[in-house]
């Protein structure tokens, strides 16, 4: 199987060469070889090989996979951000093959169509995009079968478990405050209401990542010889020739799998591309490779001390990522129904296998929600929201303003919170106005970014406001639920003394069989302050970075053009998240596989190589 640690003496030059094992690197590279066994590719992978591992294939273990140790993610830091209490950041991306799809929650989440349909590009609408949206999956779930695909390589189902008395008093919850049960809330046109969430798990319960997906079966087959996989080793930049065209790449060991000295990159290697060199590293990790190769800002690479080969000022330029609340219940729930069996210990991967226990192809998420504000609500958020809301929202009913999950267990910690059982829930908010920025201050891979997430910095607050809004909107669906039994408090806001929003210990629902005898809490002016700086401190990155490269005209700070082209080079494409003009109603790992879809079709539009339009491998 040509798959590799260390790069093979003959392997210095090659048809294509794709920088980044991710989501979306793993579509375009599984895609081109198997339709065309003469194309000789090398796929780049920072991180280790995925295949089989068990961290990677059992979703229950999510919740694990940022610890350090297990060197799964990488970890970018921000600077010091005193909007956010003075934190430094850490945003983690996938550092392993199949990059965030091998460790992220495993939710399937598609973009709603207003998304697609306002990136403003030809041939990136949501109609244009629907045969990457079906081609990539194979759908076990309800809804029209117009609206899915049936062959793909990706499965999308329950994974065969899920803890129906809680998913079931959620969902009655929530509908108690105005949100319906939605069928299917991925047809790119659902909007305001809960579903019973899917994932990408296939029925046996193994998640679905773009490894296992497009690349494992082709290097297993041992039918495709003309893939290669390297992975532990960084691509360091892009090289050119006089006229701009990317003729291949620098690259070197990762030195966190191996023994290389803090600080060194270790020796460096060169490969030749002779057609092409795609860029596929992430919004966190393809900007550094563009500006360390000499594309980006010319004040940025002065800065840097890194000759220009041509200025494109939109590189790094304009970090997004959702603003995420995780916040902790305390339940009646048996502790053994929650994914804190697995977080505790209590259980081992090997004891559940040897049970066939189904939960290991639990991700906690049984219940979640695309959901707008009411009109009530919208009034009480002011002035500066109002105007937002009228703008960007009113007229779009396509377009949620928040997402809200529940998981079954203590998630965001890496040891369990007590001996309890908990409920966590996400909210974040789907179309922040705030932009941060991503660059590079030296030549050098090991030199630190300028990385500002920028998050809470929008004229108006009106990030501040819409979150707010999510966590008093999920807090009364919360206190609904008969499996609540107050705040953990460690993870909520510090409410002033004697304040009507307190948090609380319950020994019992605060309900008996009728959920509209509880009343909403009534939050003072205090209160609401007690909550923002809360946001403040708490406030976190949902590690769905994007459109830092942005596809836009030049002129309005894009990267890339509708060919995912870089602008001014030749020969060079960006393929992945960075290239997403503007945020998306959901987790983004379907759209990072979406832009996979296509970009591996454009790519092979333009070598002259036919792909099929159906998802299944031929």
């Amino acid at each position: 199987m040509p798959l590799y640690n260390t790069l093979p003496d003959d392997l210095h030059e090659v048809d294509l060469v794709i920088a980044g094992g991710g989501s979306a690197g793993c579509i375009v590279a599984g895609r081109l070889a198997a339709a065309d066994p003469s194309l000789h590719i090398l796929l780049v992978e920072g991180g280790r090989n995925n295949y089989n591992d068990p961290n990677v294939v059992h979703a229950a273990l999510t919740a694990l996979n940022l610890a350090p140790e297990r060197k799964m993610a990488i970890f970018y830091k921000t600077v010091k951000e005193e909007q956010l209490a003075g934190r430094e950041m850490i945003v983690p991306a996938g550092g392993i093959l199949g990059g965030g799809s091998s460790i992220n929650a495993a939710l399937y989440t598609r973009a709603q169509r207003s998304d697609y349909d306002a990136w403003d590009m030809p041939g990136w609408s949501a109609e244009e995009l629907w045969p990457f949206l079906k081609k990539l999956e194979t759908y076990h779930g309800g809804g029209k079968p117009e609206h899915h695909g049936f062959d793909g390589p990706v499965h999308i189902s329950d994974g065969d478990y899920r803890s129906h008395d809680l998913m079931n008093d959620l969902l009655d919850a929530a509908a108690s405050v105005g949100y319906p049960e939605i069928k299917d809330l991925q047809d790119l046109e659902s909007n305001n209401g809960f579903s019973r969430w899917l994932r990408t798990v296939s029925l046996e319960g193994r998640r679905q990542d773009s490894a296992h997906g497009f690349i494992h079966p082709l290097l297993q087959g041992g039918k495709h010889p003309n893939l290669h996989v390297l992975v532990e080793h960084q691509v360091l930049r892009v090289l050119f020739d006089d006229e701009k065209r990317a003729t291949g790449v620098e690259l070197a060991v990762n030195p966190i799998h191996r023994d290389t000295p803090s600080g060194n990159e270790g020796p460096k290697q060169v490969v030749r591309a002779r057609r092409m060199v795609v860029l596929s590293a992430g919004a966190c990790g393809s900007p550094p490779i563009l500006e360390r190769s000499g594309i980006g800002s010319s004040e940025v690479l002065a800065r840097a001390g890194i000759p220009q080969v041509v200025d494109v000022l939109g590189v790094g330029h304009a970090y997004q990522d959702h603003n995420l609340l995780m916040t902790v219940y305390k339940s009646s729930l048996d502790r053994d129904k929650t994914l804190d069996i697995f977080l505790s210990g209590q259980l081992t991967v090997e004891q559940a296998l040897t049970d066939g226990n189904k939960m290991l192809g639990w991700n906690g998420t049984d219940v979640a929600s695309k959901i707008r504000p009411k009109d009530e609500d919208i009034a009480s958020m002011g002035p500066e929201f109002q105007a937002a809301w009228d703008r960007d929202f009113k007229n779009n009913p396509n377009k949620p303003l928040m997402f809200t999950g529940m998981f079954g267990g203590s998630f965001g910690a890496l040891e369990p919170y007590g001996p309890d059982a908990y409920i966590s829930v996400a909210d974040y908010t789907m179309y922040p106005y705030s932009r941060g920025h991503l660059h590079v201050t030296g030549p050098n891979a090991v030199d630190p970014l300028d990385f500002r997430l920028n998050f809470f910095t929008d004229e108006g607050n009106i990030d501040i406001q819409q979150l707010m809004w999510g966590y008093k909107n999920s807090r009364e669906i919360m206190r609904r639920s008969k499996f609540y039994r107050g705040e953990f408090a460690p993870t909520h806001p510090v409410f002033p003394p004697g304040s009507k929003a307190g948090i609380v210990e319950l020994s019992a629902p605060l309900f008996n069989g009728d959920r509209s005898v509880v009343k909403n809490l009534e939050y003072s002016v205090a209160d609401d302050k007690a909550i923002e700086e809360f946001l403040r401190r708490w406030v976190q990155t949902t590690w769905h970075s994007l459109g830092t490269n942005k596809m836009a005209p030049r002129e309005k700070m894009g990267v890339v053009d509708q060919d995912l082209s870089v602008y001014g080079v030749k020969g060079l494409k960006v393929v992945d998240l960075s290239i997403a003009p503007g945020n998306v109603g959901g987790n983004t790992n379907n759209t990072a596989m979406v832009i996979g879809e296509k970009g591996a079709d454009i790519i092979a539009k333009e070598l002259g190589i036919h792909l099929p339009s159906s998802g299944a491998w031929t």
